[in-house]
């Protein structure tokens, strides 16, 4: 079974998708849709990296639910500076977060949490990965930013990929 769908979710998605990218869902679609879920998992298979270890499924999912809420407060902060922006311009600036963590998937997961959180922006990481060069929106305090980030997003991935 497993080499028939090596990736069960994938190929779940991949049909689901299909599905929903058809105009009309007929047999010839439904076919299709099937043969694209089997056929693309096994030639996909070289280009995914080996999966890391997942612990403390609780902090992924408080992780979750904290950076959904992050989206939603950001985006109201954003958009209330850019509103009020003649009166007082955000201040912008490049702030240097060090890192401890170092596992790559994490360090993927901060990546993707620091791109849909509206006012960051991830620049560069060092070469070693122990810095990291964020673009921020607004900033009052470069250090209790940077002490913010590190306690929302990076310890729960530190305890989450450690």
């Amino acid at each position: 079974m497993r080499r028939l769908l090596p990736s069960p979710w994938l190929s779940l998605g991949l049909f689901g998708g299909w599905l929903l990218l058809v105009d009309r869902i007929n047999a010839a679609q439904l076919l299709l849709g099937l043969a694209v879920a089997l056929v693309v998992p096994p030639l996909a298979a070289p280009l995914r990296p080996a999966s890391g270890p997942l612990r403390r499924w609780r902090t992924l999912a408080r992780l979750v639910l904290r950076v959904g809420g992050d989206v939603v407060r950001s985006a109201i902060a954003v958009a209330l500076g850019v509103l009020r922006a003649h009166r007082r311009a955000p201040r912008g600036a490049f702030v240097h977060v060090p890192l401890e963590l170092r596992d790559l998937h994490g360090l993927a997961a901060l990546a993707m949490i620091t791109a849909v959180v509206p006012g960051t922006v991830w620049c560069e990481l060092a070469s070693d990965r122990s810095v990291l060069l964020l673009h921020v929106f607004d900033v009052h305090h470069e250090a209790a930013f940077v002490a913010q980030y590190k306690a929302r997003y990076e310890r729960p991935l530190q305890e989450i990929f450690g």
